[in-house]
């Protein structure tokens, strides 16, 4: 009988038969990263991107070397990795969001509700604009860490950079939307 690793965070997928340790894994990573997906991709695509991780996971199980990083960094890694299959489209998504409504603004004569609602709309609009302009790695950095909810060093860990690069590029992504998106006296439409 093939003995179950009591650590998820380190698991030995080494095992004659991963079944086991692969059925914990997913029960314990399969939703947090569906999470993560969804908000990336909608969620379709998200529970084939989940099933897809998975089994390159089980391919690739060989590959992974608890010293190196925890499985969660390692999961997360792949899943970027697939993700960036779907670049492209989740790119013309956000170019498409920031076109939206740009014609047809309603007057500033409506009432606090539907100001609001168009702030709002403004303000997606700026920040979808933004995230389709920033890199590959810079827009990864972000939602793996706003979205997925991984530290820095898990960060680092998913992507092969150093977790110094990760918290460079964080704190600049974070610094140039905060200033898109607070007013200031500079920037008092933000």
């Amino acid at each position: 009988m093939t003995r179950i690793v009591e650590r998820l965070d380190r698991p030995d997928l080494a095992a004659r038969d991963p079944k086991e340790v692969f059925s914990r894994l997913f029960d314990e990573y399969a939703h947090p990263l569906r999470g993560y997906l969804a908000g990336r991709v909608g969620v379709h695509a998200a529970d084939d991107l989940v099933a897809e991780t998975f089994v390159v996971a089980l391919r690739r199980r060989a590959s992974y070397d608890p010293e190196k990083a925890p499985i969660r960094g390692w999961l997360y890694g792949i899943a970027t990795n697939l993700l960036r299959n779907h670049v492209r489209q989740e790119v013309r998504g956000f170019q498409l969001s920031a076109k939206a409504g740009t014609e047809d603004r309603p007057a500033e004569s409506h009432d606090t509700a539907v100001a609001g609602r168009v702030d709002a709309a403004a303000r997606l609009r700026v920040l979808a604009g933004e995230l389709a302009g920033l890199s590959e790695q810079d827009r990864d950095v972000l939602l793996l860490t706003s979205w997925a909810g991984l530290e820095p060093a898990e960060v680092a860990a998913a992507l092969g950079v150093p977790a110094s690069t990760v918290r460079s590029r964080l704190h600049r992504v974070r610094h140039r939307l905060q200033a898109l998106l607070v007013p200031t006296e500079e920037n008092p439409h933000a």
